[in-house]
């Protein structure tokens, strides 16, 4: 198994910027129910700065991920158990284009899902390789294949379903 390493003491907007698409992928996942990605993302970034110290500690990547993971689900979690129900879109609100709308409802699909099938779509989403994202779910990488193979497979069908 191969281990990425991080520098100890790497900038913390390097960290930031290594993780935005996990960030991204996490603060989206919970805006739906009730606050916007921007102040998700935000709180997010002030909980790892609360606790660079212990992320800069963390040496292998896929354990950073993880904890990271970690820290952005339950900051999400916390804000939206103190924010009050926020007032939806009007319904004539207009998106930006289509393919805005596609993604949009390729992550409501994987909203759906139930876990670890939801983790590790979006990690697959990310970039991450089917060692990484078996190390932070506890799978070997021939589990991460299979399961990635049947989720597509879900997925479309809920996708051809619409």
């Amino acid at each position: 198994m191969r281990y990425y390493s991080v520098k100890v003491q790497e900038p913390f907007e390097a960290t930031l910027t290594r993780y935005r698409g996990l960030l991204f992928s996490v603060c989206r996942r919970y805006s739906s129910r009730g606050a916007p990605v921007e102040d998700l993302l935000q709180e997010v970034s002030i909980a790892l700065w609360e606790q660079r110290e212990k992320l800069q500690s963390i040496t292998v990547m896929p354990q950073q991920a993880a904890w990271v993971w970690r820290v952005a689900r339950s900051t999400c979690i916390d804000i939206l158990r103190r924010t009050p129900e926020l007032e939806s879109l009007d319904d004539n609100y207009d998106t930006i284009d289509d393919r805005n709308s596609n993604i949009d409802t390729l992550h409501e699909q994987i909203a759906l899902l139930g876990e670890p099938d939801q983790t590790i779509a979006s990690l697959h989403l990310q970039g991450y390789n089917y060692e990484e994202i078996g190390q932070q779910v506890g799978l070997t990488a021939n589990n991460i294949s299979v399961k990635l193979v049947r989720i597509k497979e879900r997925l479309r069908k809920q996708w051809n379903a619409q």
